[in-house]
């Protein structure tokens, strides 16, 4: 039987952040809506990521929700650390960024969400959490999402 927090098949993300030397981008599952007016993202990091330090550093990033046909980055984005793995050299070699509203993005997702850091909160297990509120947004597949489960199945969480 799942534990209570696996029978809900959430969908996968991809979180770009970005500094003066170019962009990092890792995988979230703990993301979710908590506010719908004004719309409010949540989000927890694990505070000893590449992510995190340039979170700390600035205050816009994209939000980006994974297709089905991302599954072959996951490990790359999600295994491996930004500080001493270059990502963003691996996604252009491989071609798979594009822009967006002058950022760089993954190529052949669901939808991108710009989110605009809010608060910061700490200690919050392993992971800290924040919240963003929303700039602009962009859907363009509504079908195909990569989830949790997409992920169980692939043997990439066990």
């Amino acid at each position: 039987m799942k534990r209570p927090w696996n029978i809900i098949d959430s969908p996968v993300y991809s979180l770009a952040t970005y500094n003066q030397s170019g962009f990092n981008m890792n995988i979230c599952t703990y993301v979710t809506v908590i506010s719908l007016k004004p719309k409010i993202y949540c989000l927890a990091i694990d505070p000893n990521t590449h992510t995190f330090t340039n979170i700390k550093k600035e205050n816009r990033f994209v939000l980006q929700l994974l297709n089905i046909d991302n599954i072959s980055i996951v490990r790359t984005l999600g295994k491996k650390s930004g500080e001493n793995y270059d990502k963003e050299k691996y996604l252009m070699k491989k071609d798979l960024i594009t822009k967006w509203n002058n950022y760089d993005v993954l190529k052949n997702t669901n939808a991108t969400v710009e989110l605009i850091l809010k608060k910061h909160y700490k200690n919050i297990g392993d992971h800290d959490l924040f919240t963003f509120d929303i700039g602009k947004f962009k859907t363009y597949n509504e079908n195909n999402i990569l989830t949790f489960q997409d992920l169980i199945n692939n043997k990439i969480i066990l």
